[in-house]
């Protein structure tokens, strides 16, 4: 041989040796991370194994002339060196190649070219090995090959920053679930037991507020409906105007009015708007009649032919709040006013479809007479007097109240012989109608309501006749008279002359009609309430 051939022969020789001796090197690397120590004698022995383009040994790889994988199960560091082997990227080859020395590139493809070992069959109890990885976690696994134990550190470390747990300690004994919630508690676990009181609180309040809300109901059921009815409508109503004199005593404002003047009577009224004023002569007959109506709603509850109060009075607006406030203690069911600042309400009247009309002032009374409208002047009783409160009494004069004032013209001009043979003569003959035989006919026609429910017995109104005429010689005029009329009075009394205050007394009228004030003043003596109904020839005005 030349001598440069010897020289390229032990150049070749130095290279081989020198690629051998870095596979070695990397063997053994390999060896250690995996916790297998490998011998240099057992590396020389060893067989010529295809390596990557770093150098590390691939193991398994599926055969060129089968498509059957190897029967062997690859290991952990075969997973790991298949993964990098086969998923790096381009660039990361390309880089390490080129930097490998031309004799290691050598000896790489003096490995590559020689062939593999046959692979045997694969049994058929073997699974398949496990797919190839991805590129993230083969990632992962370089740097864990590089660097194992500041891997296992950082994975240590961010598990105690995501959750610190106290220092457990085995148990000696057994220990029930809240002993040992209790010992090794989280933030979760004493928030919730922090919050046991707050809930035990929460469910007795609960339970207070149910108990409440059923004794309240309990009490609401027990105790009778307080809604307020409606009114009726004012067409098919019985329409009762009362001035507020009427319904409550108002002397000491009227005394102001009357020595001090307007301005004094307003001031007076704006400061004691919140005094409640006593009851009036009228006030026991507006409560019956509100019984009434209460008893027509019960056997017919969508009835509109009822009673309905109107308080009529000529004082200023800013007196009616005193009056709503007093209305609204007594549990009056008044709900339309008239409040005409000074002028007279008889204008009202017929806009408000007056059935009757009760006040304390004479004069006005006296122009609603001349209107065609049923009108009386209040007077209380002198005394105390206990009346019916589940029945309506009213009591009715006959001449000039519930008839003309035919038969009082033939007395006083012929005397009362000449009386009694007119009547007789005359018997068959109705008298003409008074002022309040319309009020008589408009409770006639509620109490037919209550007969045609065999309520005859416990009917709530009750009508009298109270009369200075003999029943012998006048009494048979006036009975056929109300019969052709198509009236029924309950009870007609024919006194021939008689003083009315002790039948009043026994009777116990909510209201007495009366057109003499010798009667209203005798039974007003007694304390019986009367009505003066200034009509006819023996008509005599009292303020």
């Amino acid at each position: 041989m030349s001598q440069t051939s010897l020289k390229q022969k032990k150049k070749n020789d130095t290279g081989s040796k020198n690629s051998k001796d870095s596979i070695d090197t990397e063997k053994r690397k390999d060896s250690e991370k995996s916790g297998v120590r490998l011998s240099t004698q057992e590396s020389q022995e060893s067989p010529l194994l295809k390596t990557d383009s770093r150098g590390y040994v691939v193991r398994n790889q599926w055969s060129r002339t089968s498509r059957s994988p190897s029967t062997r199960a690859p290991s952990v560091d075969e997973t790991r060196s298949k993964s990098a082997s086969l998923k790096l990227p381009a660039s990361s080859t390309t880089s390490r190649t080129s930097s490998t020395s031309p004799s290691q590139q050598d000896s790489q493809k003096e490995l590559s070219a020689q062939p593999s070992p046959p692979t045997p069959p694969m049994p058929l109890d073997s699974s398949p090995p496990t797919p190839p990885e991805s590129y993230s976690q083969s990632r992962r696994s370089s740097k864990m090959q590089e660097n194992p134990e500041a891997w296992a550190h950082g994975i240590a470390r961010d598990s105690m920053q995501l959750r610190e747990y106290p220092p457990r300690t085995p148990p000696t004994e057994w220990k029930s679930y809240v002993q040992r919630k209790t010992t090794y508690s989280t933030q979760l676990d004493r928030d919730c037991l922090s919050e046991l009181p707050r809930q035990q609180q929460l469910e007795e309040e609960e339970e207070e507020d149910e108990a409440y809300w059923a004794s309240v109901r309990t009490l609401y059921e027990k105790t009778p409906s307080c809604s307020r009815p409606r009114p009726p409508k004012p067409k098919h109503a019985i329409t009762i105007a009362v001035s507020s004199r009427a319904l409550f005593n108002m002397v000491d404002g009227r005394k102001i009015f009357e020595e001090e003047g307007l301005e004094k009577y307003m001031e007076y009224q704006l400061t004691n708007e919140n005094v409640i004023l006593t009851p009036g002569p009228a006030f026991r007959f507006v409560k019956a009649l509100q019984h009434v109506n209460a008893r027509l709603r019960e056997l017919y509850p969508n009835e509109q032919d009822l009673f309905d109060i109107v308080l009529m009075t000529n004082n200023h607006a800013q007196v009616g709040v005193r009056l709503i406030n007093s209305v609204n203690h007594y549990g009056l069911l008044i709900d339309r006013f008239c409040l005409t600042g000074g002028k007279s309400p008889i204008g009202y009247l017929k806009a408000y479809l007056t059935n009757l009309y009760l006040s304390a002032d004479s004069e006005k009374v006296q122009e609603a007479i001349q209107e065609g409208i049923a009108s009386a002047t209040m007077f209380d009783g002198a005394k105390d007097m206990a009346y019916c409160d589940t029945q309506l009494r009213v009591a009715f004069d006959g001449d000039a109240v519930l008839f003309s004032d035919e038969s009082e013209h033939i007395t006083k001009e012929h005397g009362l012989d000449k009386f009694f043979q007119h009547e007789a003569l005359f018997e068959n003959k109705p008298l003409a109608q008074g002022p309040l035989k319309g009020f008589l006919e408009d409770l006639g026609r509620l109490q037919k309501k209550f007969y045609a429910k065999d309520e005859r017995l416990l009917c709530p109104i009750r009508t009298y006749l109270v009369t200075a005429r003999s029943a012998a010689s006048s009494g048979a005029r006036v009975l056929k008279t109300l019969r052709r009329w198509g009236l029924e009075i309950d009870e007609a009394l024919f006194l021939a002359g008689a003083p009315k205050g002790p039948i009043l007394v026994k009777i116990r009228p909510h209201i007495f009609f009366d057109d003499h004030m010798f009667h209203i003043e005798g039974a007003q003596k007694f304390g019986t309430i009367t009505a003066h109904v200034p009509y006819g020839i023996n008509q005599k005005m009292n303020n």
